[in-house]
């Protein structure tokens, strides 16, 4: 049997003698045998046609026997091999084109096995094939030129002076004696980049905005979080109940009721929550209304971490002193001229003496009404020898050393006194079951039924009401960080506080914690040079260079600024943060992380509040009362809770946040949130 460079050879020679001497570029392919009917299934075949005579005097294609057998034969496509059969009827172009489609020809030939190699697979016409690829390349070509040189500039030549002259023949250019330019350079800009000449201005304000989305993607909590969150919160609460040394506390208060608003007298009250010491006098009129009097003062630094507990509570009675000559005068005279005058040896008698509430807001054991040892600080305090002292006898003793006509009668924390005045003035049926605190710290008491409390009391208490507010110092919730979130600024965060690995629930919710977040998150975009890049325009003193300088007030400032260039946050960036010049892009990029950080802080207490909602059980009972209209819950199935803090109070949307999140815990649903 003859092989196929043999028949080829037959072949050629049957066709020379007929035709003459094929064309350089009809033999390319003369490795393949030559097909030329539509169920050809040779998938090499790339003949060119241009050489070819018309069909009518073609000699008859080559028998059966030259040709591999035929699998299968496909549909005949007249219409690709017609319109090849007519480019053939065209002239021979001159020699340079004949080389310029034997390069083209080769090309193609040489990525059969690549890039061109699928298109080898089909058993369409490969002189069509050829055609759709050539025009796609037109097609691609045309495409990559508009795109990059803009519309205009593709549908718009330039005019040559000459031009204008003579429209009937092509202008002649002379050689042009200047230099070349050195790039080619595009006179209207890209019709998909921002009106600016600086590209790499344009690509850096776009990547510091993609930068700060995924900064802030790390504070996303989502609702399969908030979910898990609110189971593993009722837990530990169920834990702290039985046992102590538990990471939720719930400490017994031994208050054993809440107030209903028929209560009256005047009493005093100071409040030691965090950065702020305040000392009030209340009036309770016995109809849910009250008179409030206070003053605050900030409490010094270095009194925060000073050697000695004495210094922090000589100071708080200093305070209490100033308060009861500013607004208590006349009555704190009448105590001097008793205290000369009466030989007891107090020097004056109960009845005339100021009983004081000692709002302590940090973790104690607490063993009686007024009684109660500190367990550690928190808040940024670190007093080594307040640990373990009783705080109430701290103060009466700083007290009497001034003489002052006042007795600590009672320990409550700051959400206890939060739960007690909520549960004053509430105008509702229903009493109060939470006080919650969502300020420089965050913390919450709630009443608890004394059969769920089984861990021992060492005070006397009153246990007719079968009920106590517990103290849960949920700020040390999942310290293992079990369920709750963890960035990368949360670890830095807690690496730098004063009590690493404690508090981490507090430390991802409350305001002396956000702006530091903040702070974190903006170095780390300003050391990849993406915010406030110019680092002249940072002054030395600025807040963003000191650890924990950054007040969280600017994370409420930056939710209410909606206006189109920020003005009022930049305002607050340049003298808060003291940044120079801060520009729009900067400020989005800062209310954008900003967002998410007090975001994720709102949803993070709705698994707080939501938790000891459903743990109260207060969800469980119902008056059966129809809903009123517009879907009002009925006063006698309203869950009453009582909320304090700057978060609270300033943070814009900061409750829609937690409603939203309180749909989701375990237990409430829409039902629960509503009520």
């Amino acid at each position: 049997m003859p092989t196929w460079p043999q028949l080829h050879a037959a072949a050629v020679q049957q066709y020379s003698n007929k035709y003459g001497t094929l064309h350089h570029s009809a033999v390319l392919h003369s490795t393949v045998p030559a097909c030329t009917s539509t169920s050809c299934t040779n998938p090499h075949q790339l003949r060119s046609e241009r050489n070819l005579p018309h069909p009518k005097n073609r000699s008859p294609p080559l028998t059966s026997s030259l040709t591999p057998p035929s699998v299968a034969s496909t549909p005949p496509q007249s219409t690709t091999l017609a319109t090849s059969r007519q480019r053939a009827l065209r002239p021979l172009p001159p020699s340079t084109t004949t080389s310029i489609t034997t390069t083209t020809i080769t090309t193609l030939t040489s990525h059969k096995k690549g890039l061109f190699s699928v298109l080898h697979r089909f058993p369409s016409h490969p002189i069509g094939l050829v055609r759709l690829i050539s025009v796609a390349g037109i097609v691609l070509a045309l495409f990559i030129q508009f795109f990059f040189a803009g519309p205009s500039s593709f549908l718009q030549a330039p005019i040559s002076p000459s031009s204008s002259s003579s429209s009937s023949s092509p202008p002649s250019r002379p050689p042009s004696t200047s230099p070349a330019p050195a790039q080619a350079v595009c006179e209207t800009p890209h019709p998909f980049l921002l009106p600016t000449s600086d590209v790499s201005k344009v690509a850096n304000i776009m990547s510091l905005q993609e930068a700060a989305q995924r900064v802030a993607k790390e504070f996303d909590y989502t609702d399969d979080e908030v979910l898990k969150g609110g189971k593993h919160f009722i837990t530990q609460m169920q834990e702290g109940l039985v046992k102590d040394g538990t990471s939720m506390s719930q400490i017994p208060t031994y208050v054993t009721a809440v107030p209903n608003g028929t209560e009256k007298g005047v009493y005093l009250a100071v409040d030691l929550g965090g950065t702020n010491f305040r000392v009030c006098s209340i009036q309770l009129h016995g109809d849910t209304t009250f008179n409030l009097t206070q003053s605050k003062v900030a409490i010094p630094k270095e009194l925060m971490v000073a050697k000695t507990a004495t210094e922090l509570f000589s100071f708080l009675a200093k305070q209490i002193e100033l308060f009861l000559k500013e607004h208590h005068e006349e009555h704190f005279e009448s105590h001097l001229r008793r205290r000369n005058t009466v030989s007891s040896p107090s020097g004056y008698r109960d009845e005339h003496i100021f009983k004081l509430g000692f709002t302590f807001s940090f973790p104690v054991h607490q063993i009686g009404i007024n009684r109660g040892t500190l367990i550690r600080w928190t808040k940024g305090f670190d007093i080594a020898d307040a640990v373990g002292q009783d705080v109430c006898q701290l103060l009466q003793d700083a007290i009497d050393a001034l003489h002052l006509p006042v007795r600590v009668s009672a320990l409550v924390n700051d959400t206890v006194g939060t739960l007690m005045s909520r549960s004053y003035t509430s105008p509702g049926k229903t009493p109060t079951v939470l006080g919650a605190i969502f300020g420089t710290g965050t913390n919450g008491a709630y009443v608890e039924k004394l059969s769920n409390l089984h861990k021992p009391l060492e005070g006397a208490y009153d246990k007719s009401t079968g009920q106590m507010v517990v103290n849960t110092e949920w700020g040390s919730f999942d310290n293992e960080l079990s369920v709750l979130p963890s960035t990368p600024y949360d670890k830095a965060l807690d690496t730098a506080s004063v009590n690493p690995g404690i508090q981490m629930f507090e430390k991802r919710v409350s305001g002396m914690f956000l702006g530091e977040l903040l702070r974190l998150a903006i170095l780390s975009l300003h050391a990849d040079n993406l915010i406030f890049a110019d680092a002249a325009a940072i002054a030395e003193t600025s807040p963003l260079k000191t650890h924990s300088g950054v007040d969280s007030s600017i994370l409420s400032v930056a939710a209410a600024d909606e206006s189109a260039d920020l003005a009022t946050l930049r305002r607050e960036i340049e003298s808060q943060l003291e940044v120079k010049q801060a520009s729009v892009e900067d400020a989005k990029a800062l209310k954008t992380i900003a967002y998410a950080i007090g975001r994720r802080a709102a949803r993070l207490s709705a698994v707080a509040v939501g938790a000891i909602v459903v743990q109260s059980g207060r969800l469980d009972t119902s008056s059966g009362a129809p809903a009123a209209a517009g879907g009002k819950v009925p006063e006698d199935d309203i869950v009453d809770v009582g909320v304090d803090g700057s978060l609270v109070e300033f943070y814009p949307a900061f409750e829609e946040h937690m409603r939203a999140a309180l749909r989701v815990v375990g237990g409430m649903g829409e039902e629960g949130e509503r009520r």
